[in-house]
Order: C-alpha cells, then sequence, then structure tokens
C-alpha cells in the first residue's frame, strides 16, 4: 500500500481527508428549525408584550342604519 497524500490518511483501504484542526461540529437545518419553532411557541405562549400595547376596540356601529325621520 503506499503513502497517502500529504493531508489524507488510509482508513479500511480507502483514503480519507484528514479533519481539520478547530471543526466542531456546526448547528443541523433541523436544529435551527426546532430553535426557531420554540421561539414562535414562546411568544404564542407567553406572547411578546402585544397583547398590553393595543388599545380596546370603540362603540361598535350598528350594522342597520336607523330609518330617517319624516
Amino acid at each position: 500500500m503506499s503513502k497517502a497524500p500529504n493531508g489524507f490518511h488510509y482508513v479500511r483501504g480507502h483514503v480519507r481527508r484528514n479533519p481539520k484542526p478547530g471543526s466542531g461540529k456546526r448547528m443541523s437545518g433541523w436544529m435551527i428549525a426546532g430553535l426557531a419553532a420554540g421561539i414562535w411557541l414562546w411568544g404564542q405562549v407567553f406572547g411578546f408584550g402585544e397583547a398590553s400595547s393595543t388599545t380596546p376596540p370603540a362603540q361598535p356601529q350598528p350594522a342597520v342604519s336607523t330609518p330617517a325621520a319624516r
């Protein structure tokens, strides 16, 4: 078996690239989706302070207009 090129090594007869130093596992797409869902659910349950800043609705107007006085 010949020597592996620089930056590579043999694993079970196959040439593999050496791991880079300091390259930790990054967040997967599922982890990001889970965090986004958690933030959304937190906002649904506890809210972000939107309910206290809204004004109460005005007096509702009647759906049918009143007849004109004759």
